[in-house]
């Protein structure tokens, strides 16, 4: 049970997606198949670790809308909002700033990572979110400025999450 002075922030990486198109991303690149696959077993095990978000905000490129939409269907939130700041190279920080209760944001590398560093005090390149990946940060709910005062109470690797055959 959350503690309701502080604030958790959980961020998820969209799973493996389609290859870019000679070299360039695109925002309709799908999960694959494998990714779906992965991303589903992922939420479920988050969701069967109690892992459940207020508010649940996905960037709008199509991988990420996937992923997202696996959370709800996993019971992680119940609905998705989208936001364009958390698209890649977006700027989070309008979010974070309104952040209450309990937040899971999917989003993209780099942008997670530096995000989750940013929040702890740590170097930009110290933390890295793989496909799938979550990680989850609390800080004090009277916090005017969450920056480098976050704590980080979980980054896990899909593969610590998924059995063997996924």
């Amino acid at each position: 049970m959350r503690d309701s002075s502080s604030v958790d922030l959980l961020l998820l990486r969209h799973g493996i997606a389609a290859e870019r198109f000679c070299g360039r991303d695109h925002p309709d690149r799908p999960l694959t198949d494998r990714g779906m696959r992965r991303t589903l077993e992922v939420v479920r095990q988050l969701r069967m670790l109690d892992v459940q978000a207020d508010t649940l905000i996905s960037s709008p490129y199509r991988r990420c809308m996937q992923t997202a939409e696996l959370a709800v269907q996993a019971g992680l939130a119940k609905s998705i909002c989208l936001d364009s700041a958390l698209e890649p190279g977006g700027d989070p920080w309008p979010l974070v700033s309104r952040v209450s209760g309990c937040f899971l944001l999917v989003g993209h590398e780099p942008d997670l990572s530096t995000l989750a560093a940013t929040l702890i005090g740590a170097p930009a390149s110290s933390l890295r979110l793989r496909k799938a990946g979550y990680c989850h940060l609390s800080w004090h709910a009277d916090l005017s400025d969450p920056r480098g005062q976050a704590e980080l109470q979980a980054l896990l690797r899909p593969r610590l999450l998924l059995p063997r055959s996924v």
